[in-house]
């Protein structure tokens, strides 16, 4: 009689890791821009309920592991008005829409965090990590642990010059601290542009290059496609979001970027190829109500087109 076979150590788990990832969130408003249309009415509207404003969209984000967003604009009752065209500000108390909508992290780098000088940036700073919501962007590069997975989290403002430089060091910064994913999410291009132009493709490429493993964009407030490069996606432009700096954008179009990670002990196996989530900013075609919505049929297979079309 043969011996019983030794006994088989299980195989070690394989742990995935979801993240979802969207535009502009602008929430608040341009002093110019008075009160009727304005987020500010919206909120006042729904009685200070922030969790109204992504209710359309919160199923997708509560279920996935991680959800990032670009939130453009301090929410603080400090600082001085900077001197510039339009100069966002929102109430504090605003930060309750991110964390009613399971939004767990939000860069700062854009041209809109500093529109109330530097009380107004820290203040957001502090007001979302008070609310849990992991605030990062410029220097502030941060590591946050993820299902166990220490995820870098790198923004980068490259309307303000200097980008290549920063983009090494801050990545260097949180591959140091440990990280086993790096996402980096880009302030870049022209708006309304529908295309990335030459530096937002090289600074793709130099990212991934130096092992980003997710690049996000932001700025056009449109949709510009994705990318695939070396295996990794790149978001370009998702476009606007939950956007108070418009309360009647004539392209409304947007979407989710989605993508799950596979991790054993600790590392990287790889990722499954990503998907498109079409959106609308607003709840009606007709105005902003500042409540992006899940949209069906031909309209998302539209807005899938916008994603999936020629980077060039």
């Amino acid at each position: 009689m043969s011996p019983a076979p030794a006994p088989q150590p299980p195989e070690d788990p394989v742990t995935t890791l979801t993240i979802s990832a969207a535009g502009d969130c602008t929430l608040g408003t341009e002093e110019s821009f008075g009160y009727e249309g304005t987020f500010p009415a919206a909120w006042d509207a729904a009685g200070g309920d922030g969790s109204v404003f992504l209710a359309g969209v919160q199923p997708i984000f509560a279920h996935d592991d991680l959800t990032v967003v670009n939130l453009e604009g301090p929410l603080t009752t400090r600082g001085e008005r900077q001197e510039k065209t339009f100069a966002f500000r929102g109430d504090p108390a605003y930060v309750e829409l991110l964390k009613d909508g399971s939004v767990e992290a939000a860069t700062l780098a854009n041209n809109h965090s500093y529109d109330y000088g530097s009380d107004g940036f820290w203040d957001t700073f502090k007001d979302l990590g008070d609310n849990g919501i992991m605030p990062f962007g410029y220097e502030e590069s941060q590591l946050v642990t993820v299902k166990g997975i220490p995820v870098g989290l790198v923004g980068i403002n490259v309307l303000e010059g200097g980008a290549p430089d920063l983009l090494l060091s801050e990545m260097k910064k949180v591959k140091d601290k440990g990280a086993r994913l790096v996402v980096v999410y880009f302030h870049w291009g022209s708006e309304l542009e529908t295309r990335p132009d030459e530096d937002q493709i090289y600074l793709a490429h130099l990212a991934i290059d130096q092992g980003a493993d997710l690049v996000l964009g932001a700025h056009p407030h449109v949709i510009q496609p994705l990318e695939t490069y070396k295996g990794h996606t790149i978001c370009y432009s998702l476009g606007n979001f939950c956007f108070g700096g418009n309360s009647n954008p004539r392209d409304k179009d947007t979407f989710i970027y989605q993508q799950t990670f596979r991790f054993q002990k600790g590392h990287l196996l790889g990722a499954d190829p990503g998907k498109v989530i079409p959106c609308r900013i607003s709840s009606t075609p007709d105005w902003n109500d500042y409540r992006p919505t899940l949209v069906e049929g031909a309209e998302a297979e539209r807005i899938k087109g916008k994603a999936k079309g020629a980077v060039a």
